[in-house]
């Protein structure tokens, strides 16, 4: 999978400086871009801290990634999904949470029907709700964006990234959605 980009804390606040000299801990996630049948993709609006991101989570110590794809899909908006490619790494060095972490971006398609969501305490209490927006709406959105936390300005960056990069690929012709 190609590497898009590494973001560090300098890329969300300028006044930062790249450190990694010390300990970090390694987070590997995977995530997705999750067309539905009207070209419409999948993003999570977390309400408590005034942002939005794609569909994803955690990979687990005996998950693949693409088995924890399916089931971050599953759990955070409710629904099975066919892999069309995959689109590339990012990689977030966070020096607030000593993490580096790699996120697995993958394009998908909405499969079948939809089923009710299975929210964490955490993503219920952060007031996850799913919008589905059409790629340009969704990159205005994000760019729009101003988290309150930040986690939240990580992942504005890193899913605006994969936003404009998957853009950019279909401008190409790389992907035909519908």
């Amino acid at each position: 999978m190609e590497l898009i980009r590494e973001i560090y804390d300098c890329d969300i606040d300028k006044k930062s400086e790249i450190k990694l000299d010390e300990f970090y801990q390694i987070r590997k996630a995977s995530r997705a871009i999750v067309f539905n049948d009207s070209g419409e993709i999948a993003l999570l609006y977390v309400s408590k801290n005034h942002y939005h991101k794609l569909p994803g989570g955690g990979i687990e110590n005996s998950e693949s990634i693409v088995d924890a794809l399916k089931r971050e899909i599953l759990e955070e908006i409710g629904c099975n999904v066919s892999i069309i490619g995959e689109l590339g790494i990012i990689i977030e060095c966070k020096n607030e949470h000593k993490k580096i972490q790699f996120s697995y971006c993958y394009v998908c398609k909405k499969e079948g029907a939809s089923i009710n969501t299975s929210h964490t305490e955490s993503e219920i209490s952060e007031g996850f709700k799913l919008v589905w927006l059409k790629i340009g709406s969704a990159i205005e959105i994000l760019e729009k964006d101003i988290p309150l936390d930040y986690t939240g300005k990580f992942i504005k960056e890193r899913d605006l990234t994969f936003l404009k990069y998957i853009k950019n690929e279909m401008n190409n012709g790389k992907y035909n959605i519908i």
